[in-house]
């Protein structure tokens, strides 16, 4: 059997009506590859296949999902996509935990979709300069002690792009999982964005083949996906509908830790952050520290000996007006008290307090107070 039958046979099976991922497991544990179904006679003689999909159904299409599988595998030859079967062993792991993980993923690009430290980052297309600041500044502080970090978001206008733009400043992969095809980029406005995420070493995902075009639910399906490849979800700034906070109650569903950035009460685009964790489903954070800290995330390459620390560190920018805010007090101070004491924004305070805490230079006391260390 040829490399090449065998990349038909699995993408033919996700062109099964009703074949969903319960039904490839359930295959699976039988023992019954792609291959199997489609070039073998196993339709014919295994007993148990039939308690585990529709034989009327697959028999009825298995030659047209044949076709439709030979002209895919032709697209994605030309065009350098990979695709993985939920079967495959490369699948990527975190996605193949979810209940309805995709039968058949598709990536163009260099990326490896499995790793220790995966973050999504979703929010509102209508954002402000807070979650943009915010988004901006945690992505880079973060960047600084894993420089392994990825970064999934959804291509879409606002935080998504925010994200992946930030993500490629610092030097990290970051992957957009679209809701469509990969012969297009929807919106159309960002496809130097997706250009520049597969020139970065990123990658442009989808569980849809060629031809595939955008519409409402597909953007709803395609949440589950940018969940499920992470570890933790970050909500910035979300109204209280919105596709981020689908994207957040389904990775509330499947286990994984969800954060959201909090805001006033008064402001739409912070709603759905503020309700996440009033609800409990969501930790508030309010800087790339926190996140890591929820997620026991230790920095790489940080070994601080405070003994031989400098007494008189050369800073530069917020992190100095900071430093020399607090050696002017003789207690620490809380986050407010700095913020009003330095007229810096939040976001730009907590990725500078952040730094100074992983320097040595400054302490973080209980109630979230700071003193020089």
């Amino acid at each position: 059997m040829s490399d090449n039958n065998h990349e038909i046979a699995k993408i033919a099976l996700s062109f099964i009506p009703g074949i969903k991922a319960e039904n490839l497991r359930a295959i699976g544990s039988l023992g019954i590859t792609p291959d199997d179904l489609f070039l073998g006679d196993v339709v014919n003689t295994s007993v148990e296949l039939s308690s585990v999909i529709d034989l009327h159904s697959f028999k009825k299409n298995r030659n047209s999902a044949w076709q439709r599988a030979e002209k895919e595998n032709d697209f994605i030859t030309r065009n350098k996509i990979s695709a993985y079967s939920l079967l495959d062993d490369d699948y990527p792991w975190l996605l193949r935990e979810i209940p309805d993980a995709p039968v058949i993923l598709y990536k163009l690009g260099k990326m490896d979709l499995n790793g220790d430290h995966i973050l999504a980052m979703v929010g509102t297309r209508r954002c402000t300069s807070y979650g943009v600041e915010f988004c901006r500044d945690s992505i880079s502080s973060m960047s600084n002690y894993l420089p392994d970090l990825k970064v999934i978001s959804g291509l879409a206008f606002g935080i998504d792009s925010i994200a992946h733009e930030a993500a490629m400043d610092s030097n990290l992969k970051t992957a957009a999982v679209v809701a469509h095809g990969l012969d297009m980029i929807y919106p159309a406005a960002n496809r130097t964005l997706a250009r520049n995420i597969i020139k970065s070493g990123g990658a442009i995902v989808s569980e849809y083949p060629s031809g595939s075009k955008p519409y409402a639910g597909k953007f709803l399906e395609r949440n589950r996906i940018v969940a499920g490849l992470s570890h933790i979800t970050a909500v910035v700034e979300s109204g209280i509908k919105g596709g981020a906070m689908s994207t957040a109650n389904l990775a509330f569903n499947y286990n994984r830790e969800v954060v959201a950035v909090p805001g006033r009460v008064s402001d739409q685009s912070s709603g759905g952050c503020n309700h996440l964790i009033r609800k409990n489903k969501a930790s508030l954070v309010n800087s790339g520290l926190d996140i890591m800290e929820l997620m026991n995330w230790q920095p790489e390459q940080i070994n601080i000996d405070y003994s031989q620390r400098n007494l008189f560190p050369e800073l530069e920018g917020n992190n100095k007006i900071i430093f020399e805010y607090l050696k002017q007090g003789r207690q620490a101070l809380t986050i407010d008290a700095i913020h009003i004491g330095t007229c810096l924004s939040v976001p730009k305070l907590m990725a500078s307090l952040t730094e100074l805490e992983f320097d040595g230079i400054i302490t973080r006391l209980p109630g979230n107070r700071f003193q020089i260390s």
